[in-house]
């Protein structure tokens, strides 16, 4: 790794986050796996403290939440074929999003199970980093009830978008992999006074498909998927930076860093890669003092 220049550290993340796997990251760039890896530790380390210490204090009027799912080594109808002793997670993956309407930041994420546990801890966790009172839309799923309530007691509007789904189209494979056709929504107000209007998950949603494109371990029928947990974290947490700090936001014209007020320009991958590095580059800064003293 030592050998590697800041700026091709910077491309490694750039295919990293653009979709490609870590296999074909190392195939483009000509170095071995292990140094993909290694990068995607690092970078995903300093990104998940990044994200912790400065996305906080969120001035949002709308969130919206949902849950997407993915796997770690295996489904969870497969486990007991590929589970391995020295592994702390494998089969289903749920990683739980919460997104600012209108400056599309991601506000918070979590890596868990699809259940009342991980409600609580994410719903919790998305309260602490907002500053006022906000209308909060997610979908249907009933441990959001009482993971709202824990969280924020009656100090939210709170509605779910619940979607009525009809049978997909098609016959046989036809039909495994085609998605359910939406016949028919119902707003549901849970708490508080919430603007109907504006009841929707629509934005959330995208954020899902962006997660999607943009992630090879998310992509549904490859053979990317995650090994091991703490790397499809490190993978998230670098995506997410790249999405609030970096990316410009195609409406926006701006990050949505930018658009919260978090930012007042956009950061780019060798800033990323930079702030995982700073204590080899504040090394190599004394090393250079003491040569020219």
């Amino acid at each position: 790794m030592n050998k590697l220049s800041f700026d091709d550290r910077a491309k490694i993340v750039r295919l990293l986050v653009e979709g490609n796997s870590m296999m074909s990251t190392s195939r483009i760039m000509d170095i071995s796996f292990n140094t993909v890896k290694k990068l995607l530790i690092d970078v995903g380390q300093a990104c998940q403290k990044f994200h912790d210490e400065n996305v906080v204090h969120i001035a949002a009027k709308k969130v919206q939440c949902d849950e997407i799912w993915s796997y770690i080594m295996c489904k969870d109808k497969n486990v007991d074929y590929c589970t391995k002793q020295h592994e702390q997670h494998v089969g289903d993956a749920w990683t739980w999003v919460g997104i600012d309407a209108d400056s599309k930041l991601v506000i918070s994420w979590l890596v868990g199970n699809r259940d009342a546990q991980s409600a609580n801890v994410f719903m919790r966790d998305v309260a602490s980093r907002l500053r006022n009172r906000v209308q909060l839309t997610t979908d249907g799923f009933k441990p959001y009830l009482r993971a709202v309530e824990n969280a924020f007691d009656d100090e939210i509007d709170f509605a779910q978008l619940i979607k009525i789904y009809g049978a997909s189209e098609g016959t046989g494979n036809e039909r495994k992999y085609s998605a359910p056709q939406c016949i028919g929504i119902e707003k549901r107000i849970i708490t508080g006074r919430p603007n109907e209007a504006d009841i929707s998950t629509s934005y959330i949603e995208r954020q899902n498909l962006t997660m999607r494109m943009s992630m090879r371990r998310f992509t549904r029928l490859t053979n990317g998927f995650s090994k091991k947990i703490e790397n499809h974290e490190y993978s998230i947490a670098i995506h997410y930076a790249y999405y609030n700090w970096v990316r410009i936001h195609k409406t926006l014209r701006v990050t949505p860093a930018m658009e919260a007020g978090l930012a007042t320009r956009p950061m780019t991958l060798l800033d990323i890669v930079h702030m995982a590095y700073a204590d080899e580059i504040e090394a190599e800064n004394k090393r250079l003092a003491r040569r020219y003293r």
